[in-house]
C-alpha cells in the first residue's frame, strides 16, 4: 500500500461510527472528499494524504504524535494546521471566535502551499454542504452549530478566502469556494474572482529599488513604468482597498499616482503605475543633500493643503482610534498616569476630520518631471493634523536619536541631513521661523511620536535589553514634554 491508501485506512478506522452534523452521514465522506479536491491541486502525496487525515487527532482520540510515527514529519505538520485547541471544560459556543482566530493566525504566517491547500479543500467541502443545506433550509441550518450567528461564519469563511487568495486564486477549487460563499453571502467577496483571471506575471530581478516602506518596495520596472511589490502578509483586500483610497484622494486633489492594474510578482501580489522619470524624494535628498530645503519646501506644501481638506464626507477610517491603541499598546504598561494624560490630550483633538496621509515620508513622494505626487496611500484617513506631524517627526528625528542609523538606513541619507528636513519642512509647514513657535509644536508632535515609539518596542514577541532602555528613554521624554503641554491643537 502506498501512504495515502495507509491513510485511508487509518483514518476510516479511526472515524468509524462518527456521523456528520446535519445529515448523519458516515463522516469519512468529509476527509475523503477533502483529499480529492487536493487531488485536483497537486499531486503530491503526502499533502491528499494529510487531507484524508486532517480531522483525526481533532476529532478522534488519535494524536499527532502517532500521525507522526505511522506517517511521516511533514503529514503531521499539516494535520497539526488544521487541529483546533479543544479548550476542554469550556463551552464550545464561548470558544468557537478564539479558536478561529488561532488557526486563522497560524495560516497567516505559513508559507507551506500544502497547509494552504489543506485549507482550502477543508472549507470547501464545508461550504458545499452549507451551500447545499442554505438552499432548502436558509438561516436554519446554523442552529446545530456551536456558534449560530451566521455573520460570524461569514467573517471566518471570507478571511480564510482573503488568506489564501494569493496562492490559489487561479484554482478552480478556490473560484468553487468563492462562489458558494457568495451563495450564502450575496456580495460578500467580488464575483470576479470565482472566473478566470489571469494576472500579469512580473518578475524584478535586476530592477532597481526607488522606494521602500512598511508595505512593501518600489521598482523602477522600465523608463515608463514602476511596479509596487507589497510584503507577502499583505493580502489582495490590502491592494484593492489603496487603490480605492487612491482614487478618492485624486478626486479630493491630492496629487497621487494611480495604479492602473494589479500584477503578481513570484507569491507576491504588485501594482502598476506609468510613471515616467519619477523617483522618490528620498533618492534625490541622498543624490543632493544640499537640495534638502526646497524637497521639504515641498513636502510641506503638499502637506498644507491636504489637511485644509475635509475629509468627514470620503467614507474614511477615523486614525484617532489608531493613536489610541498607541496609549493602550505601549505607554500605559509603563505608567498608567501617563497614559491616563496622554488620552486626555488625545480627546482634545478626537473628532477632527482633516485628510491625513498617515505615512508621510519622503519614501512615499515620488518627484516626476518637477511634479511631485504620493503614493502609498492605504493610511488614508481622518484625523487631527498632529498626528501627521508626530509621523514627520518620528521618521526624521526621533527614530534617530538613540541610534542614528536606523533612519539612514531607512532614508538613505544621513542623520543630520534628516534633521535638516524636519527643521525646513516645519519651518514651511507652520509659515515661520519663529523657534519659540516651532518648539512648541515639535512637543506636541513628539509626545505621540515617542507614543508610538514605545509602542513599537512593546509590539516585539520579546523585549531585549536595548527595547527596555529604549522605553525608558521614550517614557523620560514624554514625561518631560507633558510638563510643558496641555494640549494637541496647532
Amino acid at each position: 500500500m502506498n501512504l495515502f491508501e495507509e491513510a485511508v485506512i487509518y483514518s476510516t478506522v479511526m472515524h468509524a461510527g462518527k456521523k456528520r452534523k446535519r445529515n448523519n452521514a458516515p463522516y469519512i465522506l468529509h476527509p475523503l472528499e477533502v483529499s480529492q479536491i487536493i487531488s485536483t491541486m497537486t499531486d503530491d502525496i503526502e499533502v491528499i494524504a494529510a487531507g484524508v487525515l486532517h480531522d483525526v487527532v481533532e476529532d478522534t482520540d488519535g494524536t499527532i504524535e502517532e500521525i507522526r510515527n505511522r506517517f511521516g514529519e511533514r503529514v503531521a505538520k499539516l494535520v497539526a494546521s488544521e487541529t483546533e485547541n479543544k479548550y476542554e471544560g469550556e463551552d464550545k459556543g464561548e470558544t468557537w471566535e478564539r479558536r478561529k482566530k488561532e488557526t486563522l493566525k497560524m495560516l497567516a504566517n505559513s508559507n507551506d502551499k500544502g497547509i494552504k491547500m489543506l485549507w482550502l479543500a477543508d472549507k470547501l467541502s464545508n461550504m458545499r454542504s452549507l451551500a447545499r443545506a442554505y438552499s432548502e433550509e436558509g438561516n436554519k441550518i446554523w442552529e446545530i452549530f456551536n456558534q449560530k450567528d451566521p455573520n460570524m461564519h461569514k467573517w471566518y469563511y471570507k478571511a480564510v478566502a482573503e488568506q489564501l487568495e494569493i496562492d490559489l486564486n487561479r484554482t478552480g477549487a478556490f473560484k468553487e469556494y468563492i462562489r458558494h460563499i457568495n451563495s450564502i453571502w450575496p456580495g460578500t467577496i467580488d464575483s470576479d474572482k470565482a472566473k478566470y483571471k489571469k494576472y500579469r506575471e512580473l518578475s524584478v530581478e535586476g530592477c532597481k529599488v526607488i522606494g521602500k516602506g512598511a508595505k512593501g518596495t518600489v521598482y523602477r520596472y522600465d523608463d515608463e513604468l514602476v511596479v509596487k511589490v507589497y510584503n507577502e502578509k499583505n493580502l489582495f483586500k490590502d491592494i484593492e482597498t489603496e487603490i480605492n483610497l487612491s482614487k478618492k484622494a485624486f478626486v479630493a486633489g491630492i496629487p497621487t499616482a494611480i495604479s492602473f492594474g494589479i500584477v503578481t510578482v513570484g507569491n507576491q501580489y504588485g501594482s502598476m503605475f506609468e510613471l515616467l522619470n519619477s523617483d522618490c524624494v528620498s533618492n534625490l535628498i541622498a543624490k543632493n543633500p544640499d537640495n534638502v530645503e526646497s524637497y521639504a519646501k515641498e513636502m510641506a506644501a503638499i502637506a498644507r493643503d491636504m489637511h485644509g481638506i475635509d475629509g468627514s464626507k470620503m467614507g474614511l477610517d477615523d486614525y484617532t482610534a489608531t493613536v489610541y491603541e498607541w496609549i493602550k499598546g505601549g505607554v500605559l504598561y509603563e505608567d498608567s498616569e501617563i497614559a491616563n494624560k496622554i488620552n486626555g490630550l488625545i480627546d482634545g483633538i478626537a473628532g477632527a476630520k482633516t485628510l491625513i496621509h498617515g505615512d508621510y515620508h519622503t519614501g512615499n513622494v515620488m518627484e516626476q518631471d518637477g511634479e511631485f505626487l504620493i503614493i502609498d496611500m492605504d493610511h488614508l484617513s481622518t484625523c487631527h493634523p498632529i498626528v501627521e506631524l508626530s509621523g514627520i517627526y518620528m521618521f526624521y528625528v526621533g527614530l534617530g536619536e538613540l541610534d542614528p542609523s536606523v533612519i539612514e538606513n531607512f532614508m538613505g541619507f544621513s542623520y543630520d541631513t534628516s534633521k535638516a528636513f524636519y527643521k525646513f519642512f516645519m519651518e514651511n509647514y507652520l509659515n515661520t521661523k519663529d523657534e519659540d513657535v516651532i518648539a512648541n509644536i515639535t512637543d506636541k508632535a513628539a509626545l505621540l511620536a515617542y507614543a508610538r515609539m514605545v509602542r513599537k518596542c512593546y509590539k516585539k514577541t520579546k523585549q531585549s535589553d536595548d527595547d527596555r532602555a529604549a522605553c525608558s528613554y521614550y517614557m523620560n521624554k514624554i514625561n518631560n514634554i507633558l510638563s510643558r503641554v496641555d494640549s494637541l491643537d496647532l
